[in-house]
């Protein structure tokens, strides 16, 4: 399938879509409507996004920029002991970090490789987005405890591409929103199978995650609402 970013071509127009994003943590509906879908060939995941946003807004250009910062979209790809983010605005900046639980990560084990070298590669310790309150400092919330999270992997032929419907960054226009159309090779996700085929075999369960923040004003200040496929009770993307 070609990569456009208008989420238009026979794939899109025949699969089933997620239904309106809701609120990460109480499940209500979001007031902005999100759709995702989800399709796959022998080569790639595709995934789309179908983005309702009347005045659309992004800013960051360099790739790893903290994109959540502003508007975006975000999956996750679950692995078991790892797990990939990814991250996108509607200028087609992405961020991307891959996760491996610390304790899985053992001398001699899968993940005792240079790819995921402690010393050489861009890795930090990472507890989840409460690792700073005092009760959970050092450990987080999250069962499994802290992540090794390695901020200079990039998913190995990843394609992304955006279309805009209206006008970037312009308040003076309303424009109906953005699309997203993300294709994630199959040969990328060797640390991410855990033990499933690459392609999937028809049974064969992935778990991921798709969600947005959205800015929101109010008051002379921005609010950020968390919307996603399926909520999880915490504002929390890594729970």
């Amino acid at each position: 399938m070609k990569i456009t970013g208008k989420c238009d071509s026979e794939c899109w127009r025949n699969i089933e879509r997620s239904g309106r994003f809701v609120d990460m943590k109480t499940g209500e509906p979001g007031f902005l409507n999100t759709e995702a879908a989800v399709c796959y060939d022998e080569e790639n995941l595709y995934v789309g996004f179908w983005i309702e946003e009347p005045y659309p807004t992004a800013h960051f250009t360099e790739r790893d920029s903290i994109i959540f910062r502003e508007n975006d979209v975000e999956v996750f790809i679950d692995g078991g002991d790892c797990y990939y983010e990814f991250e996108i605005n509607a200028k087609n900046t992405i961020y991307e970090v891959f996760f491996i639980w610390k304790d899985s990560y053992k001398r001699g084990g899968k993940f005792d490789i240079p790819e995921f070298d402690l010393i050489d590669r861009k890795a930090f310790t990472f507890a989840g987005d409460y690792d700073r309150n005092p009760e959970t400092f050092w450990w987080g919330t999250h069962p499994r405890g802290v992540r090794w999270a390695f901020l200079d992997w990039d998913f190995p032929g990843v394609q992304s591409k955006v279309h805009v419907d209206g006008v970037l960054n312009d308040k003076t226009q309303v424009s109906k929103g953005w699309t997203v159309e993300v294709a994630f090779p199959w040969a990328g996700m060797k640390h991410l199978a855990n033990g499933r085929s690459l392609p999937p075999n028809p049974g064969d369960v992935w778990n991921l995650f798709f969600g947005r923040f959205q800015k929101i004003p109010l008051a002379g200040k921005d609010s950020q609402a968390a919307w996603c496929w399926t909520p999880h009770g915490v504002l929390d993307t890594h729970q």
